[in-house]
């Protein structure tokens, strides 16, 4: 296993000098009689014998120290089995459990893992955690950045009996510059809230389709809660940090009629923590 992995770095190793090699020899021959990716198609990229003698010194030591680093990896993965495994599940993008073991109801408690990937942007900080309940059925699903909401959308869940949802988390410099601390007050009122960012949540406006609108209160964070049709959705907002929250539950018309009240239950959990 080790003279397989040994080999695998000179391998990567030779790769990373061609590739550098072919750097260099683009940019120095770029303006002459050959353009660079004539130059780089016909000689294929392999080293010259001036290049393979001017071959700089401090490139060993990043090799060096890439096969240390090598090395110490292999530690991780192959010495430690449970910890290796761990560290290589953390580096994945996107999905990374956070579902809680069913209650005596069969509820489940859904928590955001502080390794789940995202942020919206350099410089943004660490999006605080979120969390909320679903009934058994309900599992995470993938997240497209072609959906409506884009790379804003953080989570999405389904059961093919009940619904849907879906959690957008918007940088509220966005709307407005209100620091690292915004509160949902800041941005507004909950007629301006729902009119300025229900569109980005159900991909039309809003206007004439908001049935309820309540203001509620949770361990000193205040949430917005509103409930449209069409389409059937409940839609719960809130701030924190220097982001907006939007959870949305929505679901068919058959499905709104069976199971409004799981639906209401799954929209009222939402907590940002």
């Amino acid at each position: 296993m080790g003279t397989t992995l040994f080999t695998s770095c000179c391998l990567s190793l030779r790769q990373l000098h061609k590739d550098q090699i072919c750097e260099r020899r683009l940019l120095h021959e770029k303006g002459g009689g050959r353009s660079g990716f004539y130059v780089a198609a016909t000689r294929g990229c392999g080293p010259t014998e001036e290049e393979d003698r001017e071959r700089p010194v401090e490139f060993l030591g990043r090799r060096c120290a890439l096969v240390s680093g090598l090395s110490l990896a292999s530690g991780m993965v192959f010495g430690f089995p449970r910890d290796g495994l761990a560290v290589k599940q953390g580096l994945l993008a996107g999905r990374i459990p956070g579902l809680s073991e069913p209650d005596e109801k069969g509820w489940r408690t859904y928590q955001r893992p502080d390794d789940k990937s995202g942020g919206h942007g350099v410089g943004w900080s660490p999006i605080i955690p979120y969390t909320f309940k679903v009934p058994e059925g309900w599992e995470e699903v993938p997240v497209s950045i072609a959906d409506l909401g884009g790379t804003e959308i953080d989570l999405r869940f389904a059961s093919s009996q009940e619904g849907r949802l879906f959690v957008i988390v918007a940088p509220v410099l966005r709307f407005a510059d209100l620091g690292e601390n915004a509160r949902i007050e800041q941005i507004g009122p909950p007629e301006k809230v729902i009119n300025a960012f229900g569109p980005e949540v159900i991909g039309e406006n809003v206007e004439g389709k908001v049935l309820s609108m309540e203001v509620a209160e949770h361990s000193g964070r205040t949430y917005y809660q509103y409930e449209l049709e069409p389409p059937h959705a409940l839609i719960t907002a809130t701030a924190a940090g220097n982001r907006l929250y939007l959870f949305n539950v929505t679901a068919n018309g058959l499905q709104w009629k069976r199971h409004f009240k799981d639906l209401k239950q799954i929209a009222d959990s939402f907590r940002v923590i």
